[in-house]
């Protein structure tokens, strides 16, 4: 038997393990410690299932939302996570990210290289129900844990409301923005977030 087909597709799950050693800014609520990729995307696909009555489209592919989230970051392996605060880091952020789609999605049998290419690209456009809940979430994961965590990495980066409204409004399209509309406005009186 030739094991070409398996090959590439335990070496690509190898090299994915890597997503547990990419750092991003938002604090974990337990210990205060930063979270990892694996463990965000992890809380993002138990999110969707979940909160699946909140998504905009009615007759959501739960099933091709969990797939998005699942590789949405896996792009970050090469590409690094880009503080979603941190303008600078965000004008070469597509390009970066880009490059390591290509090299790391073609670790894949080519069949499915296209299918992780396609998700990763949709998720990325925004343009359809599923990707629009899809990055609604990605949005809402983070926002979360600073309103529950006494805004620990807002804190941290000195976010104020203006930026957090500024960078989450697209949360709209998931029936999602009233929500933390509100919770970021009992932040603010709380002292959590800068006005």
């Amino acid at each position: 038997m030739v094991f070409e087909r398996l090959n590439q597709q335990i070496g690509f799950i190898v090299e994915i393990d890597k997503l547990k050693q990419i750092f991003r800014q938002t604090l974990l609520l337990a210990d205060q410690r930063r979270e990892n990729d694996a463990e965000h995307s992890w809380h993002l696909t138990l999110m969707a299932v979940l909160l699946a009555e909140y998504a905009a489209a009615e007759d959501l592919d739960i099933l091709r939302v969990v797939k998005m989230l699942l590789v949405h970051d896996l792009v970050e392996i090469d590409a690094g996570d880009t503080f979603a605060y941190d303008a600078e880091a965000h004008r070469d952020k597509e390009e970066r990210e880009v490059r390591a789609a290509e090299r790391i999605f073609n670790l894949l049998p080519s069949d499915q290289a296209r299918e992780v290419r396609r998700l990763w690209d949709e998720f990325e456009a925004r343009q359809t129900p599923e990707a629009r809940y899809a990055a609604a979430l990605d949005r809402l994961q983070p926002v979360l844990l600073n309103l529950h965590g006494g805004g620990g990495g807002w804190r941290l980066h000195g976010i104020t409301k203006a930026q957090v409204i500024a960078y989450n409004q697209h949360m709209e399209e998931a029936a999602l923005w009233e929500y933390v509309r509100q919770k970021v406005d009992e932040a603010v009186e709380q002292g959590i977030l800068e006005e």
